[in-house]
């Protein structure tokens, strides 16, 4: 019961890593506001965790969306204590040149824009907060990827979006911590999540052997990876851990 009486936001936490954080955050005593733009997808995941999870449908790319997120945890569990920003979005393999606008511009809405709302909203609640144990009044744990650190190519917009996320992660994390406030990121490879197709291009035996290739450890992420991990950095016990941008990622970046 690692995060008991905690109060977690997960954005995307309808599928993927996120529902796997989720699903690890309830496990270890935490009540979680699950946030999703798909709505039904959020609350299939509630109904698995109990009274303990909340499905609410958002649009991270909508300031007021947003707010109205981290006003749903205050107001449904009485206070919050950690934030994921776990949403994302890719574009489809292609070369730079040949990315549409439209996509580009959503990768940059969904994987970073929505983490500077989401931020704008929790670190002044985080700051008006009593500090708790160790001083921290709060932990933000963001979403980047070892796409950030050791990009692929024909995915140049998205490894970008993901290395400002690291930037993001470390530059708020030296701002924040004298307000008792940590902020980290998690790094993984490519995982069985629905966004595995998008990355490869496509779904077929040989483009799997070719990613799995690249992974020392022989396996794609899991969401119950992601979980694990997540709930670490959220802990108490990471409470000397910020600023970090941990890999996920069976030794790929090694």
């Amino acid at each position: 019961m690692r995060l008991k009486d905690k109060v977690a936001v997960v954005t995307g936490g309808g599928s993927g890593f996120g529902a796997g954080i989720v699903r690890k955050f309830v496990a270890e005593g935490a009540q979680v506001v699950i946030a999703d733009v798909n709505l039904e997808a959020a609350m299939d995941v509630a109904a698995a965790c109990g009274p303990a999870a909340r499905a609410l449908r958002v649009d991270v790319t909508n300031p007021a969306q947003v707010a109205l997120m981290m006003e749903t945890a205050e107001l449904h569990f009485g206070r919050l204590d950690i934030l994921v920003n776990n949403a994302g979005v890719t574009h489809l393999p292609a070369p730079l040149e040949n990315v549409d606008e439209a996509d580009f511009d959503r990768v940059v809405a969904v994987n970073m824009k929505a983490i500077y709302y989401a931020m704008r909203e929790v670190v002044p609640r985080f700051k008006a907060r009593a500090p708790g144990p160790h001083g921290i009044r709060g932990v933000v744990v963001n979403m980047a990827s070892t796409a950030g650190v050791s990009p692929r190519p024909r995915l140049s917009w998205y490894n970008a979006s993901k290395g400002w996320v690291i930037t993001a992660t470390r530059a708020s994390a030296v701002e924040l911590a004298p307000f008792g406030i940590r902020v980290c990121a998690l790094n993984p490879v490519a995982g069985e999540t629905p966004l595995l197709k998008s990355f490869m291009g496509e779904d077929t035996p040989e483009m799997r052997a070719k990613f799995l290739s690249t992974i020392p450890i022989g396996r794609f992420s899991q969401p119950e990876d992601l979980g694990n991990a997540a709930c670490f950095l959220a802990s108490d016990e990471a409470s000397m851990i910020t600023g970090v941008c941990m890999e996920v990622d069976g030794g790929r970046c090694i």
